[in-house]
């Protein structure tokens, strides 16, 4: 099989996108574009995300080379962890979809609450 095989660039699409396209991987990604940051403030700026949760998303980042770990030799350990290029090189288009949805929550909730009551989708324009 060779890297431009249809199906093998369509198991690695589908296995990107369900990486980037995890809330909390989006989430994580979006906060360390702003810098360095150490696990339990990422875990702070994170709403709703629990401490393992937070290491296996960071973890899988790490795995697929957008998140950088990086251990000091101290007494308690210090931890951060920091954008790659790769990871850098995605943030733009993470941050384009976090902004979205914050701008956009209210819509979503009125398009929800009308297609619960009524069953019917949302009108087109």
């Amino acid at each position: 099989m060779s890297v431009t095989d249809p199906d093998v660039v369509c198991c690695t699409v589908h296995e990107v996108l369900g990486r980037v396209g995890d809330k909390w991987s989006a989430l994580t990604i979006a906060r360390l574009g702003s810098g360095t940051q150490r696990f339990s403030r990422l875990r702070r700026d994170i709403d709703g995300i629990s401490q393992r949760m937070l290491t296996v998303t960071l973890r899988n980042l790490e795995r697929d080379g957008l998140v950088s770990r990086h251990v000091y030799p101290e007494v308690p350990p210090r931890v951060e962890y920091t954008l790659t290029d790769l990871g850098t090189s995605l943030h733009e288009a993470v941050l384009g979809l976090v902004q979205w949805s914050e701008d956009h929550t209210t819509d979503i909730q009125q398009a929800r609450t009308r297609y619960d009551r009524t069953g019917e989708p949302a009108r087109r324009p």
